[in-house]
């Protein structure tokens, strides 16, 4: 795992940007997994100024995004479709019908739908960086605590924790989901890389127990320790309760040395 310690939030947004503009220039056919809430936010608006400047296409690039609310019209403000489409889709040259997400309907058998997306990734080739957040309970898409470390593409009950954490998103009169469809752990764990971007005070604990803590169900993001390529992206607030500060900054300036010669991507 590679622990990278930013200054500010910022220079986290401009770090992964610079990975996935990376992946993007220089693979004909890139596949990127994309992922919602606060923190990417600042990444897509990255992405968007780098397309606008001429500097980024996204004409040969196929996403799929971690998760889907349950049962949610896609121009409905609260869908995750809503959220890709404001914040980057419909700013760049992508083409829609290479955008997925693990949509599911009240209607449908949401483990049709789980097998049904993981074949979609399957025949595109997989997940060459997978983007990832992490929620203050160490969740990774919406696996919440106690979810299988070999678990796939699936329906799941949201917590206590992250549906009062993603309450100030709806309004009062607004029903929030309590079921949303995510890539399992071991999915996330297929991508060639995977980029967790976290930032705030608030996720410290969090990124504490995943980086430093026991591979656990109990935070499901500490089974990134198990991937070859896990980049953590984090600002000082978020690396706060990590110990070895020095370290993590001697490291990252010498794998930059090695960046540099050779590339950000070993196996493309």
């Amino acid at each position: 795992m590679q622990v990278i310690i930013c200054d500010n939030a910022q220079q986290v947004a401009e770090n992964a940007a610079h990975w996935v503009s990376e992946l993007i220039n220089n693979k004909s056919n890139p596949v990127l997994g994309l992922a919602t809430g606060s923190t990417p936010i600042s990444l897509y608006q990255q992405l968007v100024a780098k397309h606008q400047a001429g500097k980024l296409s996204f004409a040969n690039t196929t996403t799929f995004n971690l998760d889907e609310y349950q049962n949610i019209a896609a121009d409905n403000a609260q869908s995750y479709r809503y959220f890709m489409n404001e914040n980057l889709f419909d700013h760049v040259d992508i083409n829609k019908n290479n955008t997925f997400l693990p949509t599911c309907t009240q209607a449908q058998n949401p483990r049709e739908q789980g097998l049904a997306y993981e074949a979609k990734i399957k025949a595109a080739g997989g997940v060459d960086l997978q983007i990832l957040g992490i929620g203050a309970n160490g969740h990774i898409g919406f696996n919440e605590p106690t979810s299988s470390l070999a678990s796939r593409t699936r329906i799941k009950t949201l917590t206590q924790q992250t549906l009062t954490d993603n309450s100030r998103l709806f309004k009062p009169d607004e029903e929030q989901p309590t079921l949303a469809m995510t890539m399992g752990i071991a999915t996330i764990l297929d991508a060639r890389y995977v980029l967790l971007m976290a930032t705030g005070k608030g996720k410290a604990k969090a990124v504490k127990d995943m980086v430093t803590g026991g591979v656990s169900a109990m935070c499901p993001a500490s089974a990134l320790q198990m991937h070859e390529n896990a980049i953590v992206l984090l600002d000082k607030e978020a690396a706060s309760e990590l110990s070895d500060h020095n370290y993590y900054l001697w490291a990252d300036k010498e794998n930059n040395k090695v960046n540099q010669e050779f590339g950000l991507f070993h196996n493309f």
